[in-house]
């Protein structure tokens, strides 16, 4: 029955709060035993290993270890106290939280006699209901594989097997082919890069070099073999070639030869080349690749609908840190995404606002629909196996032209593979849901209607409890842990 007691007396108490979106305010009170149990603990441990000079090894008194390593224990001891109580009242109050408290450890101090008591902040996963799953109201387009799509598909094949032809005696059009020599001058270069016979593609942003030109189809168009052009251009600071990044570059091309792109001939050479017989033949193979794509695109759109449905009719907050994170990194990717297509400054900044506005939307509505997923998931009892991620990755790989192991070695080491799991995850949610869906065709020339427009229809969103998060006056509630 003692034991019993002294076991009660030590156990910590615990206060949880509401602290806003996904968040509690944790409160947690050690016992002053606790502390003096921990205290001892730790100086018996010290008294077996430490060498104090006057003293056998174990045989020095606790009050000259306090005033040798006094600080020191105090702080081991300070620093093991706080992780275990927090992760107990994380594990015993079962709050499914997102990241590791941050527990601020400077500003909490050991009392030399009462109990120690601190708080921490941690967010939690949101709370909510599902939409119903079975039998989601979904549109389908008629899609079918046409002459005109497959003329387009064998004339870019003719183009990717075609020849860069001399232009003669003509002028440098779009998407021509220049062989020329340049000269480039960087603002703080002491001498000039002489680049010769090199190749230059005449298009909207390219390259003269390893240096990006804005507007390169306007230098060329209309200049002859011989000509001499001349440019500035300012390198954007964040361009992934430190020799020239963030500087003021003069270019001097002089045109040696013109060429054009001259497409394939449809002979049987180039038939042979693709493994058919005839061009009949060929354009059935193009027929079935392009109605697989169009079954890829139906799927796509169906799969978008989903998601729009469930996002529609399913209500709760989002961890305000977590979405300002996700922000900024949708941002820094949309914007050097951006400068890699070769969009100037002056483009960048007139994107930024709305690339900032878009990026938190889309951070608040990719976190929302992992939320989702990942409840799906749990209680559709979906489940991704080391085999199965193992298969998604040799498919990968064999597509890439790489070996499967190294692939996965890579993932590990990058973390990818983690994100490539949740990505499986929910391809098979997705799946499922698709088996029970209700599925209307549609002609090809109307879009699928948004989901927010049919599902409301169709789900009773839950009903509001009458002390929802957002009205409710923070609550207590005791436990002992």
């Amino acid at each position: 029955m003692a034991e019993e007691e002294e076991s009660t007396a030590l156990k910590n108490t615990v206060t949880i709060e509401e602290a806003g979106p996904c968040k509690k305010k944790v409160i947690v009170e050690i016992p002053q035993e606790s502390i003096k149990n921990a205290t001892d603990e730790q100086y018996k441990t010290l008294s077996k290993e430490a060498m104090v000079p006057g003293f056998r090894k174990g045989r020095a008194p606790r009050r000259l270890l306090e005033k040798r390593f006094g600080k020191e224990i105090t702080e081991q001891v300070k620093l093991k106290l706080l992780a275990d109580a927090s992760d107990s009242a994380i594990k015993d109050n079962e709050l499914n939280t997102l990241r590791e408290p941050d527990i601020d450890y400077e500003n909490i101090e050991l009392p030399d006699t009462g109990t120690l008591k601190f708080d921490i902040e941690v967010e939690v996963r949101p709370d909510f209901d599902l939409p119903e799953l079975d039998g989601i109201s979904l549109e389908k387009r008629k899609l079918e594989v046409t002459d005109e799509q497959i003329d387009r598909e064998i004339e870019q094949l003719r183009r990717w097997s075609g020849v860069w032809t001399p232009r003669e005696d003509g002028a440098v059009e779009l998407d021509d082919q220049i062989i020329a020599d340049a000269v480039l001058k960087a603002a703080d270069a002491e001498e000039q890069e002489k680049l010769g016979n090199i190749e230059i593609y005449v298009r909207q942003n390219g390259f003269v070099g390893a240096v990006p030109v804005e507007k390169l189809d306007e230098l060329l168009i209309g200049a002859k073999a011989g000509d001499v052009k001349q440019t500035t251009v300012d390198v954007p600071k964040t361009y992934f070639r430190e020799q020239y990044r963030g500087k003021k570059v003069d270019i001097r091309i002089t045109i040696k030869d013109i060429k054009w792109l001259k497409p394939a001939a449809l002979d049987e050479n180039f038939l042979r080349r693709f493994g058919v017989e005839d061009e009949t033949e060929l354009r059935e193979k193009f027929r079935d690749t392009l109605q697989g794509r169009l079954e890829t695109q139906q799927r796509t759109e169906m799969t978008k609908q989903i998601y729009q449905y469930l996002l529609d009719n399913t209500d709760f907050d989002l961890p305000l840190d977590i979405v300002a994170q996700h922000s900024t990194t949708l941002l820094q990717r949309q914007y050097s995404n951006l400068l890699m297509r070769g969009l100037s400054r002056e483009q960048l900044e007139e994107q930024m606002e709305q690339l900032q506005a878009s990026s938190e939307q889309q951070a608040k509505e990719q976190l929302k629909t992992f939320f989702i997923m990942d409840k799906i998931a749990e209680k559709l009892e979906i489940e991704v196996t080391d085999e199965e991620i193992n298969g998604h990755i040799a498919q990968l790989a064999i597509q890439q032209g790489q070996r499967p192991e190294r692939m996965r070695e890579q993932m590990l080491r990058d973390g990818s593979l983690t994100q490539f799991r949740l990505q499986v995850r929910e391809d098979k949610c997705i799946a499922k849901l698709l088996e029970s869906a209700k599925i209307t065709e549609i002609e090809a020339e109307k879009k699928p209607k948004k989901a927010r427009k049919t599902a409301r229809k169709s789900v009773k969103k839950p009903a509001k409890k009458a002390s929802g998060p957002e009205k409710k006056q923070p609550k207590k509630r005791k436990t002992t842990g």
